[in-house]
């Protein structure tokens, strides 16, 4: 059964600012987006921040999307990311251009509030990214974690990076993540 989101700009709301029940309907739509392989890890990685969500006619959600802050070092100075997460679009509605303007939504925010905006893309959501002008990072990916800081070889390929109010970014410094549970990216 195919839906039709409306011609709406997705409404942009803070964390805080959603129902129990709007949390409920995001959390339930990205179970099914990501075929079950949401944890409550990717759940709390995409809380405490801005979300754009797209309704249907029908007042049914039907695609979501979240920047949070997070700290990444680059060169010498910790930057204020803007981390894009929990970006997801019902079956049923994919391939409509609803991705694209969930990410829109979340642009503008990185844009006009954050250093970069950042992203680990999945096989999947990569061409969307890159079609939106996000790059992929060339350079090393690192975290600090417990034990000091620790290279992320998988990460990289898959991290992606927008630059917003510090310019571009030097891909011969490494990126260091700040530590999170869960995958770290």
């Amino acid at each position: 059964m195919t839906t039709t989101a409306s011609a709406v700009t997705p409404r942009t709301v803070h964390t805080a600012d959603l129902t129990p029940a709007e949390l409920r309907a995001i959390r339930a739509l990205l179970d099914d987006a990501f075929d079950g392989d949401f944890s409550d890890e990717d759940w709390e990685h995409g809380l405490g921040g801005m979300h754009a969500l797209v309704h249907d006619d029908a007042g049914r959600l039907v695609a979501h999307g979240s920047v949070i802050m997070r700290r990444v070092r680059h060169r010498d100075r910790w930057l204020r990311v803007g981390y894009v997460e929990a970006v997801g679009v019902r079956a049923d509605a994919r391939r409509t251009g609803l991705g694209g303007r969930v990410m829109a939504q979340l642009e503008r925010v990185i844009d006009r509030a954050y250093d970069a905006g950042m992203l680990s893309a999945s096989d999947e959501g990569a061409a969307l990214y890159a079609a939106r002008g996000w790059e992929v990072w060339s350079g090393r990916v690192c975290a600090l974690g417990p034990q000091g800081v620790v290279r992320l070889p998988d990460e990289e390929g898959s991290t992606f990076v927008r630059p917003a109010l510090a310019g571009p970014l030097d891909p011969a410094y490494e990126l260091v993540f700040d530590w999170r549970d869960g995958d770290v990216l």
